[in-house]
């Protein structure tokens, strides 16, 4: 049950009307990165959630809730920044505001081609209101949503997609000198990083966790850096040393081509990791076992209800 407040979250405000910025900020209200996409995913990913995490469900309906009313702002500084552009613009005399803005350096028509002719569905279809298109008009698109129906690997996109959001918001800001929507921008921003502090934290509390899913990594294979650019190679520790958390040494492939010759396709592996092979299939009997007796026994008998009305 969701209810609305008419104040907005963030105070947004506005010093002056930039049509050409309303145009490109309409990407974070329907673009691929933008506050739509995040409640949706995040709205999406809650439902598998409930049963067995209802502590996840939780925090995933309130991070959406929150993303909705960070679309609001979008949405309304956006039609902050048409004023004057939108209703009786062409019937505005010269000390219009919006002309003021402009100091006369263009004339209006001018100003408001320059603002419209990037993305044409603002005049056309919407008449300068924001719409679910990006800032090129291209509709908003439910496959920007990232729903697998794992905890742990929806937590692991949600990372990602507070880590675009952000950076999003960070370009942004160049493109306004307007004081009051930078600093909405920022709030935005700084709100992308707590979540993704959020989505970290509740990905901690998920344990094993790693690798995503249930079933294990074929021990035969996990350690293998493959040196596929000879002329050029590079060394770090994501191919030299120790596998992060994993206590296991990464094992260098200099020449690719002879290994997998030599292996007869790798199907010729060392002997002492059949001891490997054997633990890991009973782990992925163990956490599938586990993982579905999770969702079984959080599951009501009987009639289903999602809520629990407190009574009187």
């Amino acid at each position: 049950m969701f209810h609305h407040s008419k104040d907005l979250q963030f105070n947004a405000r506005v010093s002056k009307p930039d049509p050409i910025f309303a145009n490109i900020l309409l990407e974070q209200f329907g673009g691929e990165n933008g506050e739509l996409a995040a409640a949706m995913q995040y709205f999406t990913q809650a439902f598998g959630a409930k049963l067995p995490h209802p502590d996840k469900y939780d925090m995933l309906m309130d991070i959406a809730t929150e993303e909705f009313s960070h679309l609001e702002i979008v949405g309304a500084t956006i039609q902050m920044l048409l004023k004057g552009v939108n209703g009786a613009l062409k019937d505005a005399a010269d000390q219009s505001e919006i002309m003021q803005v402009m100091e006369g350096k263009a004339t209006k028509e001018s100003i408001i081609h320059a603002a419209l002719s990037a993305n044409q569905q603002f005049p056309i279809i919407t008449g300068g209101g924001p719409t679910l298109r990006n800032s090129q008009g291209i509709p908003w698109c439910a496959s920007y949503i990232h729903s697998n129906g794992d905890l742990t690997v929806d937590l692991r996109s949600n990372l990602a997609s507070e880590s675009r959001a952000k950076l999003v918001y960070e370009h942004l800001m160049k493109f306004t000198d307007d004081p009051y929507v930078k600093e909405t921008l920022s709030f935005l921003m700084t709100r992308e990083v707590a979540h993704y502090k959020m989505f970290e934290a509740a990905l901690e509390t998920i344990q094993p966790n790693f690798p995503p899913g249930v079933l294990q990594a074929d021990p035969r294979f996990t350690q293998q850096y493959f040196n596929f650019s000879p002329e050029k190679s590079a060394k770090g520790p994501w191919n030299d040393g120790e596998m992060p958390g994993m206590g296991m040494e990464w094992k260098y492939i200099s020449d690719p081509i002879n290994h997998v010759k030599e292996t007869d396709g790798l199907s010729i592996s060392d002997s002492s990791k059949e001891a490997q092979l054997d633990a890991t299939e009973k782990l992925n009997i163990q956490l599938s076992e586990q993982r579905s007796e999770e969702v079984i026994n959080a599951e009501p008998t009987g009639v289903a209800q999602w809520s629990d009305y407190d009574s009187k």
